[in-house]
């Protein structure tokens, strides 16, 4: 592996311990839910890991905590309020009286309501939320929650296994006291769901490697997807092809994320490690093994940066535990003292028949092409950092006193906004020294009409000036008119995606205002102008790909 020139310059909020104070949070019980027989998302790989960690003996190297399940109003800092009430009263026994909203919540296939569905929700986004608050008090340097990491869940519905996006919240509880939080994504789905929550900041800089194909879900991730206003430049993807393998991975993983890191200046990380991308995953079409996976973890770590570890993705629990347990040990310095052979454990049938921590993933029968080029790479390599140069520097952000609860002061700030733009618009209504042509081109356009006396002649449209109104002049958009909403977009994407499971029950089939959120009274209300003096709180919806093809689970399952 090539080295990599570490800067010298501490970042702010650099850790200055000899060696990081890491914590860990496991919730009794989070491995116990079902998501049904045949689904590929198994909650059990959440207890086989946490068995691997206790194995090792790694628990008594770091911080362990049990968190509390997250709160209604905690969950509702990011989710459309009419959503969560909905997680909170739906169960496979009432499910029927749910019909006429299942479809709005893109309830199906891939997202089925199971048995204490809600709680397992508010497990693993507590467990979030505990790990970024346990890092703005500064009394952790590294927090891993291997429960969370869940990126796909949007605003108002649930999407690709994901319910709650417990890495929003997180990040949002990062934003109170971090001027700056990198996200960066090792599932191999793309992250979309963070994406577009930060789509409009450049607060929030998401990087996201993942295989990436229209008919792959999400269907997203195209490197042209970069952010908007404020957040242009500050969303990045490295779309790759089926079959990468180790050396061609971290090469590219590490020459786009050193110069990513200096130029961006973030004073928190957040590191989703969705072991999908390991090799031999039944949804997955890489040949990573778990010491590649568990390398990008330890150069994260070595820019000894406040760092969150979160889990996601991966669909072979047996090497998902595996991949979890190392990087465990990768975030405590203890990687080489680890002995391959698996510690004995009340589930060592699932680890038949080797019992290593280090099964060989991408060799003979298992090894899929390589359908990544060199000069390919090459390609999204220069691409990417393109990207990078042109970003504003690391941006500005005046802190002030820390809010007690974000939502209600960016409700206030809001408040605040909409009231002086009335005052304004009241002042220029009253102002009788105001020309008519300031704002309009005559009498009959200040009243609504159209034609005569202004340029256009009689009997043309208001859909006619639009259409000679040149495209650069409108902001991007996907569908009607984004949710009005100062913490996130809400969906944006196309209504017919990818499933991760078949069938067309996971798609979304709603005909609603894309980006309109449940209960919104006015589904054609328009984002507010980006605020400059508040960077990273506007957000309009974000562009999305039209993706309809299903993706074949494919594989089969060896831990049913």
């Amino acid at each position: 592996m090539c080295s990599v020139a570490r800067r010298t310059d501490s970042p702010p909020h650099a850790q200055l311990h000899s060696a990081p104070r890491v914590s860990y949070y496991f919730s009794r019980g989070v491995g116990e839910y079902h998501f049904g027989e045949r689904h590929p998302m198994k909650p059990h790989r959440l207890t086989l890991t946490n068995h691997l960690v206790v194995g090792y003996g790694l628990h008594k190297r770091m911080d362990v905590f049990e968190p509390r399940m997250a709160t209604k109003e905690e969950l509702e800092m990011f989710h459309d309020e009419d959503y969560v009430d909905f997680l909170a009263r739906v169960t496979p026994d009432n499910v029927r009286h749910f019909s006429t909203v299942l479809t709005r919540f893109n309830i199906g296939d891939d997202c089925p309501i199971f048995a204490d569905m809600y709680s397992y929700c508010r497990q693993y986004a507590g467990a979030s939320l505990m790990a970024a608050r346990k890092l703005v008090a500064g009394t952790t340097d590294i927090a891993i929650s291997w429960t969370g990491g869940l990126h796909h869940a949007k605003k108002s519905e649930a999407s690709g296994f994901c319910y709650v996006n417990d890495i929003v919240l997180a990040i949002l509880e990062l934003l109170r006291t971090h001027p700056r939080v990198l996200y960066i994504d090792i599932d191999i789905h793309h992250g979309d769901g963070v994406q577009e929550a930060f789509y409009n900041t450049n607060r929030v800089l998401t990087v996201s490697f993942h295989k990436y194909s229209p008919d792959f879900f999400p269907g997203t991730g195209h490197i042209d997807e970069v952010g908007h206003a404020l957040g242009k430049n500050f969303s990045l993807n490295v779309p790759l092809q089926d079959g990468i393998d180790n050396e061609s991975y971290l090469a590219l993983f590490k020459s786009i994320m050193e110069p990513t890191i200096n130029t961006y200046r973030p004073s928190a990380i957040v590191l989703q490690c969705g072991a999908d991308s390991l090799g031999c995953d039944r949804l997955g079409c890489f040949n990573l093994s778990i010491a590649a996976h568990g390398e990008c973890v330890r150069f994260i770590k070595s820019f000894n940066l406040p760092l969150i570890v979160l889990g996601g993705g991966g669909y072979t629990i047996k090497n998902v535990s595996r991949c979890w347990t190392y990087e465990t040990a990768v975030l405590l310095g203890l990687e080489q003292d680890l002995p391959n052979a698996l510690p004995h454990t009340a589930y060592d049938d699932f680890f038949a028949p080797d019992w290593k921590l280090h099964p060989d993933l991408a060799s003979g029968r298992n090894r899929l092409e390589n359908l990544n080029s060199r000069k390919q790479l090459e390609r999204i390599r220069v691409a990417a950092l393109e990207r990078v140069r042109y970003m504003a520097g690391a941006p500005g952000v005046q802190m002030a006193e820390v809010p007690p609860s974000l939502a209600s002061w960016i409700a206030d700030e809001d408040e605040k906004e909409e009231k002086e733009a009335k005052e304004e618009g009241n002042e220029r209504e009253e102002d009788p020294h105001r020309a008519t042509n300031d704002y309009f081109g005559s009498e009959r356009d200040r009243e609504g009409l159209v034609g005569g006396g202004d340029g256009y002649s009689a009997g043309t449209s208001a859909a006619t000036s639009a259409a000679t109104t040149p495209a650069s002049a409108f902001p991007p958009r996907t569908g009607g008119g984004p949710h009005r909403s100062r913490l996130s977009v809400s969906s944006g994407v196309a209504p017919s995606t990818p499933s991760l499971v078949g069938g067309t029950a996971g798609k979304k089939r709603r005909k609603v205002v894309a980006g309109s959120a449940a209960g919104t009274k006015e589904e054609g209300a328009m984002n507010p102008p980006p605020n400059p003096s508040r960077p990273g709180l506007s957000t309009p919806a974000a562009p999305g790909k039209v993706a309809k093809p299903r993706m074949d689970a494919g594989g089969a399952d060896d831990e049913e």
